[in-house]
């Protein structure tokens, strides 16, 4: 039925093993709060919520006058829903996924590819790469999140060098020594980082379980001891191995910038950077991929070579990685967030609690809400009928639809919206 154009979703939930566990996942309290029934299980991990229409997370339309059962199948009904301009360049498909993510234990440190190397990868090794796209991501924190984002600064991997001898001995003496000398010339520099990085990343297992074994029975015992353990990253470094013991991407921390991003911050990830989520809740949007390629932290298939070519050794501090959201010139209560490829964009719309009325606006791409906070009602031509909104709740608007809420709650709306502005 295309009269219906603006319409509620039930989402995908995927129970991954690194996901907080029950009511204490965002993602669960999102899912409970949009569909009253549903069933949390206390021990069950709820690790991500996929709003969009991926293979492997279509969401469910709720609206029993549309004779789809999936927004995958309706916007292969319907395409012009998309908007021409996302249709045409995006081929019919909905360019973007939109998600929610509760990190309890550390994700794997990966990187995704570009187009090109997406391409090549889906056609040599289609078990691990499943499709042929790329996938920049955009991560905005709803809690205080943690996450390892991009090389650091040299001149703090060469402390680390210094101060962490289990860290030097897997890059090597001579790796180093040049990466000493490299300094004040970003092109070798860039070249030698490989080089360490890669070094380690191909130690022999033997070893390299031993380096960590010693240097968490040093900082075991130097933190026992009162002394500070900094220098050596040690809270961090106990942490992931608690989770991950033995697993060479222990070391990674010695390399990559810890970021924490209070809510509403945001990083944007995208092509060959290194990186691994830590802890806390996100919105995350991404192009409509699921490639990834892994290198430890992680039970799964790891690729250690593609990895160590494909990345981008261009060391940054931690404060560089985090992006700007800019206020919208035309609506007060809206900040975006535009990241420097044409697959997606995403909006925060906070409505202050003294707005009891508030339009969300028309625009020329498909588009997912996904409200966070508060309760209201919305009415739309589109939709032929009133959708209550509350915490939870997840609405599709086909392009160039408006949406009027009128608010009940006492202390505003905060939503988020993901679309595709070409």
């Amino acid at each position: 039925m295309e009269e219906v154009r603006v319409f509620p979703l039930t989402c995908a939930v995927q129970n991954y093993a690194w996901g907080k566990v029950g009511l204490d996942s965002e993602v669960a309290k999102l899912v409970v709060g949009g569909d009253p029934v549903a069933v949390v299980e206390d021990g069950k991990p709820y690790a991500e919520l996929w709003m969009g229409a991926h293979p492997k997370g279509d969401a469910q339309i709720k609206d029993n006058r549309i004779a789809q059962t999936t927004l995958g199948q309706w916007i292969a009904h319907f395409p012009a829903c998309l908007g021409s301009k996302v249709k045409d360049t995006f081929q019919g498909q909905l360019p973007f996924l939109f998600k929610v993510l509760s990190v309890n234990t550390a994700l794997s440190i990966q990187a995704h590819p570009n187009r090109e190397l997406a391409a090549r990868l889906h056609d040599q090794f289609p078990e691990h790469y499943p499709d042929n796209n790329h996938k920049p991501e955009m991560a905005i924190a709803l809690t205080r999140f943690q996450g390892l984002c991009g090389f650091r600064p040299v001149e703090e991997i060469l402390g680390y060098l210094k101060s962490v001898p289990e860290f030097r001995a897997l890059v090597g003496n001579e790796a180093a020594e040049e990466l000493r000398c490299s300094v004040g010339d970003a092109v070798h520099t860039s070249q030698v980082l490989k080089k360490c990085f890669t070094r380690m990343m191909n130690c022999e297992k033997k070893v390299f379980v031993d380096q960590l074994n010693m240097l968490v029975k040093r900082i075991t015992e130097e933190g026992a001891a009162g002394k500070d353990t900094s220098s050596s990253n040690g809270d961090l470094l106990l942490r992931l191995h608690s989770q991950y013991p033995g697993d060479i991407g222990c070391f990674s921390i010695y390399f990559l910038n810890y970021i924490v991003l209070d809510p509403g911050q945001a990083m944007f990830l995208g092509a060959n950077e290194p990186h691994a989520y830590l802890y806390g809740d996100c919105i995350e949007c991404m192009a409509c991929s699921d490639n990834t390629v892994r290198a430890g932290l992680t039970p799964k298939y790891i690729d250690v070579n593609t990895l160590c070519e494909m990345l981008n050794y261009s060391p940054a501090p931690a404060s560089s990685k985090i992006f700007p959201c800019v206020q919208d010139a035309s609506d007060p209560c809206v900040s975006l967030y535009d990241p420097p490829v044409p697959d997606f964009t995403v909006m925060r719309i906070q409505v202050p609690a003294s707005v009891k009325q508030y339009t969300v606006a028309p625009v020329d791409s498909a588009s997912i809400l996904l409200v966070i906070e508060g309760d209201a009602t919305a009415t739309s031509a589109a939709a032929l009928s009133d959708v209550s909104l509350r915490r939870g709740t997840v609405l599709f608007v086909s392009a160039n639809e408006s949406v009027s809420l009128h608010v009940t709650s006492k202390s505003g709306m905060t939503m988020f919206r993901a679309c595709c502005l070409l």
